[in-house]
């Protein structure tokens, strides 16, 4: 008897001449740290992205959004604007550096921060502490956050943004990259992303000076002496050239792995938009999504959780929308700007298998078995 394989909700998807560049690595004994596929993996991801940007490639998302709020010198006392519908690598790096994150609920059109409530804590931490030293927004799921107006409301108090691209390499904004609609960009290839290196992340600059610093902090801020010279503290944050290699196998196949995950978007809408149970993840004007996670909401937790158990009971892999960080039990005691849309979505949501290498007969069984349920 055949046994149905499981379904994952995004697997890794490899092109094929991922192992080219990475057996070039072993043959040329380029397996230290650094090497050209580093160099190489950086300038094809400029070349994406456009906008006359510098990229530097380390070792994951988290320690790109850690060396931003270095170089934006945030430390003890300050505190850090960040969204709170998300995962907790975008809050993490705010306590590494020993400052305090504010938590900011979303909107209900792309279900990311709140221009709002942005400006409401703003006006609220200047009159009661002082100006926040940077924001951290994401494009949640791939769908690209209201940067005009993140970005009029940032300008007008003159603070940062760190643009949390982890998810959204392939979308667009206004016809342009995200990644580079703010002063700080970052990028994850981590296993589950839209292309992935294993294990990494990387981080999007204005300008080489800027580059520069990141690299100096990411490889133990080593000055230069022909000895081991350190004035600064530094972190071992630098991609390896053997995972750059993968991802620049990665590179070649990025547009048709956001064709396919938009093309599951479209296969899961057909099938249940007649279902007014459920509502999808919608693009605004002038946006455009990788579609990295296609996720739905349904109209109650019960409702969520009978499809989700439904699907697990047929093996397939399904996720309910990030918890807030505002309720996560490390950070419920901190300040946070609320409306109830992310806890809403957080009660209704689910995410379902999104990878670009699902088959027709995945997506058909995924299907199926969301339809069966009597109650939709």
């Amino acid at each position: 008897m055949l046994t149905k394989t499981k379904i994952y909700l995004s697997s890794p998807h490899m092109g094929g001449s991922e192992q080219k560049f990475v057996a070039e690595a072993f043959d040329t004994n380029w397996i230290a740290p650094l090497g050209p596929n580093v160099d190489g993996f950086e300038n094809d991801i400029k070349q994406y992205l456009g906008d006359n940007k510098e990229v530097a490639v380390l070792s994951s998302g988290t320690a790109s959004i850690h060396l931003a709020l270095e170089l934006l010198q945030v430390s003890q006392g300050d505190e850090v604007l960040c969204q709170s519908f998300t995962f907790s690598a975008s809050a993490n790096p705010i306590i590494y550096q020993g400052a305090t994150p504010v938590f900011i609920d979303s909107e209900c059109d792309s279900w990311n921060m709140s221009p709002e409530l942005l400006e409401i804590a703003i006006q609220d931490r200047i009159e009661k502490y002082k100006k926040p030293k940077a924001i951290i927004a994401v494009h949640l799921y791939g769908m690209p956050y209201k940067a005009n107006e993140i970005n009029r409301i940032a300008q007008k108090y003159d603070i940062p943004v760190i643009e949390d691209s982890a998810e959204a390499l392939g979308s667009t904004y206004n016809n342009q990259a995200c990644g580079t609609l703010s002063d700080i960009g970052i990028l994850s290839f981590n296993g589950n992303k839209i292309i992935t290196t294993s294990g990494g992340g990387a981080m999007i600059v204005k300008s080489k000076e800027m580059k520069d610093k990141v690299v100096f902090l990411s490889t133990q801020a080593r000055d230069q002496a022909p000895h081991y010279e350190h004035t600064s503290i530094g972190y071992n944050y630098r991609m390896s050239n053997v995972l750059a290699g993968i991802g620049r196998g990665q590179m070649e196949v990025l547009n048709d792995r956001v064709r396919a995950r938009r093309r599951n978007f479209e296969f899961y809408k057909s099938a249940l938009e007649n279902f007014n149970t459920i509502k999808f993840q919608e693009e605004g004007d002038n946006v455009y999504s990788n579609r990295w996670i296609t996720c739905i909401k349904t109209d109650s937790f019960a409702k969520r959780e009978q499809i989700r158990l439904a699907l697990l009971e047929d093996d397939i892999e399904s996720r309910p929308l990030w918890k807030p960080m505002h309720l996560q039990p490390v950070f419920k005691d901190y300040l946070h700007f609320t409306n109830g849309v992310s806890e809403d979505l957080f009660d209704k949501g689910l995410c379902l298998p999104s990878g670009s290498n699902l088959t027709q007969d995945d997506l058909d069984r995924i299907i199926n078995r969301i339809i069966k349920n009597p109650n939709l």
